[in-house]
């Protein structure tokens, strides 16, 4: 038997790709979003807003998915794992130049990772290659990752860390400004709250691809703007809208929409530091008295379903919500836990929303149903850069929000969950969960993972330092004459490279 197995995925793909000549249209792609980013930096930054700009449009990874969320080849080409499982070697795509000029090498790479992993960075994404022992670059299209131990996330983890030149190791301003990837689109300026241009990469490894001239991202906080501008003509795109959004404009002329269940979830993140949050039985009367099914009407329009902790759409891996007693709403029940518990009521306790309508708009549903139970929820609703500071710093007794999925349950769980997670803002530890998911990490055989991810979700649904509500619609509003768009269940705007615009 061969000391590795090989992996070349959709070569399909990229032989279409070496087809055909480079061609735009004659104008940029005109977006309308609701905020400004809170930066670009690809391994730091964590707002929707940020995401929708860089992602798969100025920066790719090593890997990439494709509209069937299926793992794809990205800047590699192809991979071979070892038998072990703890070597993947990458061969890189040829003629990958960066925006800032010069042709990607392993280098390149390997720094990527590096400036991920280094605790300077501060990345958000470090946990995903906690199991990375070493990276090594024999030439410089070949690029080595050396695991601690076998990682069955990591090819689903590299779809999200985008390649930036080695220049940027050590530098985390620059990038938050002035980006420089791969991608199909390139940087021109940022106008603060104004409008981001993007421009086409004319030196884009795939041949023939982008086709538009580049984008627009006008920043037009009032959503009955955004929707006049969309109806007139003024902008021909509002991406990654919710359910009362496409409700609006679905019925105007010349308008129609993409939707498809997301994979990002909404949820209460709970402080387990600040009393009365540090008690479980707290939590737990906090999700009975939860009605998601409420949520999902008055907050989404009906356009949703209510939240466990993992999406629906990873079929092989979701617990459905009926198997979790706490998500049967029970005020009575809640009430008793909170005796239980020795908690005095009223509760005063601030709600830190994340500012977005369908946010805001659960967070007032939330302060209703809580106030039942004798919690009286105070809503604090900042700007976006606020709001993510004080969310990072946790800065919160609790916060309302959307947290980003994958194709990979270790991605909702691992950062987020396990101790000194780099995105555990609850300040949750639990030694159990925590063995549980380094085993799901090393875990290569389904049925293994199944199991052990099925226990993670019953350790955290009913007392853990989250309340998951609900999995929402996810809907793209354009002009009928913007044709050739996808719309992927993470919000990623990588589509946007095969767009093209009609009259």
């Amino acid at each position: 038997m061969s000391r590795f197995r090989k992996f070349v995925l959709a070569q399909g793909v990229a032989a279409s790709a070496l087809l055909g000549a480079f061609s735009v249209q004659a104008a940029p792609l005109e977006l309308a979003v609701a905020s400004s980013p809170s930066g670009l930096d690809p391994h730091i930054v964590t707002a929707f807003s940020s995401f929708q700009v860089i992602d798969g449009t100025v920066y790719e990874g090593l890997t990439a998915l494709d509209e069937n969320l299926a793992i794809v080849p990205g800047l590699a080409a192809a991979w071979e794992i070892s038998e072990d499982k703890k070597t993947y070697t990458f061969s890189l795509r040829e003629g990958v130049t960066f925006h800032s000029g010069g042709v990607m090498t392993s280098k390149d790479v390997a720094a990527s990772l590096q400036r991920v992993m280094d605790e300077k960075t501060g990345s958000p994404l470090a946990s995903r290659l906690a199991a990375v022992e070493s990276v090594e670059t024999p030439d410089p299209s070949t690029v080595v990752i050396r695991l601690k131990a076998p990682s069955a996330p990591l090819l689903s983890s590299l779809t999200s860390i985008a390649i930036v030149p080695a220049k940027y190791l050590g530098d985390t301003e620059s990038l938050q400004r002035q980006p420089d990837g791969t991608g199909a689109f390139r940087f021109v300026d940022w106008q603060p709250n104004v409008a981001i241009r993007l421009t086409a990469h004319e030196g884009y490894w795939q041949t023939g691809l982008p086709k538009l001239e580049g984008v627009t991202y006008n920043i037009v906080p009032e959503a009955a703007t955004r929707q006049v501008g969309l109806t007139s003509g003024q902008y021909q795109m509002l991406p990654n809208i919710d359910a009362v959004t496409a409700l609006q404009v679905k019925a105007q002329p010349g308008i129609k929409l993409a939707e498809t269940l997301e994979l990002a979830y909404s949820l209460v993140g709970l402080n387990v530091t600040r009393a009365p949050l540090d008690n479980p039985k707290v939590r737990e009367a906090i999700n009975y008295a939860i009605n998601r099914s409420d949520l999902v009407q008055a907050a989404l329009f009906g356009a949703g379903v209510p939240g466990g902790p993992l999406s629906p759409a990873l079929e092989q891996f979701a617990t459905p919500t009926s198997d979790f007693a706490c998500f049967t709403p029970s005020v009575d029940k809640a009430k008793a836990l909170m005796e239980e518990a020795g908690v005095d009521t009223p509760v005063e306790l601030k709600l830190l929303v994340l500012p977005r309508d369908d946010t805001k708009a659960l967070a007032q549903v939330i302060q209703q149903q809580l106030a039942a139970i004798g919690i009286a929820v105070t809503l604090d609703i900042p700007e976006i850069g606020k709001f993510v500071q004080d969310w990072r710093n946790s800065d919160f007794d609790m916060f309302v929000s959307l947290n980003s999925g994958t194709i990979e349950p270790d991605d909702y769980f691992y950062r987020t969950f396990r101790s000194g997670g780099s995105t555990n803002v609850f300040k949750y530890a639990n030694a159990e969960l925590d063995a549980l998911l380094d085993q799901g990490r090393e875990e290569t055989d389904p049925a293994g993972r199944r199991e052990i991810y099925g226990k993670v979700q019953g350790m955290l649904a009913c007392d853990g330092p989250a309340v998951f509500l609900t999995y929402g619609q996810l809907y793209t509003a354009m002009r009928d004459g913007v044709d050739g768009f996808t719309i992927y269940p993470n919000r990623s705007l990588g589509a946007l490279k095969s767009v093209t615009l009609g009259k």
